[in-house]
């Protein structure tokens, strides 16, 4: 018996070194048995580095595994899978309480990564983890039979890619059953954003519900229920859609209902959305082509956006009114996904037109090269009522008038939007009111007003060329037919004024407009500014108003100056300082542009009242040449201002045409004069008071 016992411990020995062996050389054979156990299956694992199994586990640095999917009656395109998991560990676990004896496996990793062909479509996660079941039998022979029960993988935080397009932040929980046949169930899938390289596209927010069951009444559909997806913050939903893999067709109508707008209003408060909007647009998928049909949306009355500047609001209207057409109707576009070698490379817009609260507005067909993010389109609104829909309120109120046409040319690229040169011009204009203050009760001014006066603007036939740059300089060349002003002493008429209005031209600097190039008619002449920064942070600017050609004897119009007629023109420079909504003039020149004629017309009754000194007056002034006429203007903040005239010159019938010298200072509030465009004869009267002055011999010369 001694023998027999050495036989079996030299045969457990044995069987004990074999196990040690092949524990310590299980690296070298793994992917043997790993070859064996997939082979004539379509799928191929290869296993980098593994360690020695442990009792419960066994690590490995990488696993590269390809799946190959054959065509069948719903897809005529073969399709194969790669995945990689870096830094894995396997391990196991009995399932205490089984009926059966059952293993649990759970395989987890750093990061996996995944590739689907021909579409491209890639995917990637950290930290994944794979979970799965396997139930063991009785078999006829030595070892018992491995049926696997469950496979469960949970998605967090995936991207996916296809192109230069990527969804972020995916979730979505997979899981397999022998019960189930090994087809997924219908699970939540939701996707945080979509990006378009490294920019941001604005769609964010999908959820679906869908799964991998078919119905064998259409085995070749997929459903896709209670999906939604947000675009620009829109909440847009669809109950159902249905997906075919055998045409790859889909339709389905996209809702927006009842959609608050008030949530997007902007932080500053500058801004403030109101109403809500509701729309549906039906979408459909055939092939690469994406089709929107009829579409409409629609903004419920009281939908508007209002800014407020100072005492001012200005009002969009975006609400439907009683029997009038819907923001945005007959919504029609075409788009095409452009695909090489089984990725999409770019997308191809063969298509847009809507209505525009009834009016036109279509894109030219462009395409957006996924790759270099380039892209460029001009869009066209033809008669669209906008201004129609534009309210001011405040000390500026009054509605618009018109209808905008015109072309938006537009360049995308990886720095940003460009527009160059567009033009957009209306067929009308507006009536603003403008409503003065009235002054502190016991403030006695000269000119001032008893009550509050009230200006009325009229615009009309705006057009404007504007162009923005990618790094976001905006630039607006506006021009206009008429700005008339009217008071109830009279109007002023700007004649063809244009200028440009520059703003986000220095980085870091948002708050500085430049305004510059600025002209128009004025009384006959003209008055320009060459450049104007303004900044909004500070209120304040320094620039000089240049005026040419103003007949003078529109400006005595102007001041209500019955008595006084004259001839010729001026020219002027006038510096104005603007701080914190106050102005000045600290040294401004006004001249004659050559020589004229000034009579000052007295009545019969008037020299016959009058002394010796001002009959001399009235005869001096009464055909007055003068050869020159130099003034200058100052004014303070508070608008009181001081006028000096300097003028020389001969009256034929005076004295054998002697000459004369005026010296002339004239005080006034030129912003009460602003306010009413009249004033009474003061200047009238220091032109007598100073006659008289040198018919005594106390200034001028003769």
């Amino acid at each position: 018996m001694k023998w027999l016992a050495r036989i079996i411990g030299l045969l457990l020995l044995l069987a004990a070194l074999a196990v040690f062996g092949a524990w310590l050389a299980f690296p070298w054979y793994a992917q043997a048995l790993i070859d064996r156990a997939t082979a004539g299956k379509g799928i191929v694992v290869k296993l980098h580095s593994p360690g020695r199994p442990g009792l419960s586990g066994i690590r490995f640095d990488r696993l590269d595994a390809t799946i190959h999917v054959k065509p069948d009656s719903c897809s005529t395109t073969a399709s194969t899978f790669a995945l990689t998991l870096q830094h894995g560990r396997l391990s196991w676990r009995s399932i205490a309480g089984s009926a059966t004896p059952a293993l649990a496996l759970r395989l987890d990793a750093d990061a996996v990564s995944g590739r689907q062909m021909p579409s491209e479509i890639r995917f990637r996660q950290a930290n994944p983890s794979l979970r799965a079941r396997l139930d063991f039998h009785e078999a006829a022979g030595l070892l018992p039979s491995v049926t696997p029960d469950s496979i469960a993988v949970t998605i967090r935080r995936g991207q996916a890619e296809v192109g230069q397009l990527r969804l972020e932040e995916i979730s979505y929980d997979l899981l397999l059953t022998r019960s189930r046949d090994w087809v997924q169930q219908p699970a939540r899938f939701t996707a945080r954003s979509l990006f378009s390289g490294s920019a941001r596209t604005p769609l964010s927010s999908f959820e679906a519900t869908f799964g991998l069951q078919r119905d064998p009444r259409n085995p070749c559909t997929l459903k896709f229920r209670n999906c939604s997806v947000e675009l620009f913050g829109l909440r847009a939903t669809t109950p159902e859609v249905e997906y075919s893999l055998r045409n790859k067709r889909t339709a389905f109508v996209l809702k927006l209902r009842n959609v608050p707008l008030d949530r997007f209003s902007p932080a500053s408060g500058r801004a403030a959305l109101t109403g809500e909007v509701s729309g549906s647009v039906p979408v459909e998928y055939l092939g690469s082509t994406i089709r929107l049909s009829d579409g409409i949306v629609d903004a419920a009355k009281g939908a508007a956006i209002t800014f407020s500047t100072g005492k001012t609001k200005l009002s969009f209207d975006a609400g439907r009114r009683p029997g009038g057409p819907p923001l945005i109707g007959g919504l029609n576009a075409r788009v095409t996904l452009d695909a090489t070698s089984g990725a999409v490379s770019a997308i191809r817009l063969d298509s847009l037109s809507a209505r525009l609260f009834g009016g036109r507005i279509e894109s030219t067909p462009t395409r957006y090269d996924l790759r270099s993010g380039k892209t460029a389109v001009t869009i066209k609104i033809d008669n669209a009522p906008i201004l129609d829909r534009l309210r001011l309120g405040g000390e500026f109120s009054g509605p618009m008038k018109g209808r905008i046409s015109g072309t938006i040319p537009l360049r995308l690229d990886r720095n940003g939007v460009a527009i160059t040169s567009a033009r957009l011009a209306a067929q009308g204009g507006g009536s603003i009111r403008q409503t003065l203050p009235r002054r502190p009760s016991g403030e006695e001014k000269l000119f001032s007003n008893a009550a509050s006066s009230v200006v009325l603007w009229e615009l009309s036939d705006p057009a404007v060329t504007l162009s923005r740059e990618a790094t976001g300089k905006l630039t607006m060349n506006v021009a206009l037919k008429s700005i008339e002003r009217k008071t109830g002493g009279g109007k002023l008429l700007l004649a063809a004024p244009k200028g440009t209005l520059t703003m986000f031209a220095i980085p870091g600097k948002p708050s500085l407009i430049t305004f510059s190039d600025f002209s128009a008619g004025l009384l006959d002449g003209s008055v320009s500014v060459d450049r104007m920064e303004y900044d909004l942070a500070t209120k304040h600017t320094e620039t000089v108003v240049q005026l040419d050609g103003i007949p003078i004897q529109s400006l005595l119009d102007l001041q209500g100056a019955s008595k006084l007629s004259a001839t010729g023109t001026i020219r002027a420079a006038i510096p104005v300082v603007l701080d914190n909504n106050a102005f000045s003039i600290p040294d401004g020149s006004m001249d004659a542009e050559k020589s004229g004629l000034i009579i000052y017309a007295s009545t019969p009754e008037e020299r016959a009242a009058a002394g010796a000194g001002l009959r001399l007056t009235y005869e001096a002034l009464g055909n007055f040449f003068y050869s020159e006429l130099v003034s200058t203007i100052t004014m303070t903040p508070d608008g009181n201002s001081t006028i000096s005239i300097q003028l020389k010159g001969r009256n034929p019938e005076f004295q054998n045409n002697r000459p004369v010298n005026l010296n002339l200072n004239i005080e006034q509030n030129l912003l009460d004069l602003l306010r009413s465009l009249t004033i009474s004869s003061e200047i009238e009267e220091e032109i007598s008071k100073k006659v008289l002055e040198q018919s005594g011999g106390k200034k001028g010369g003769k």
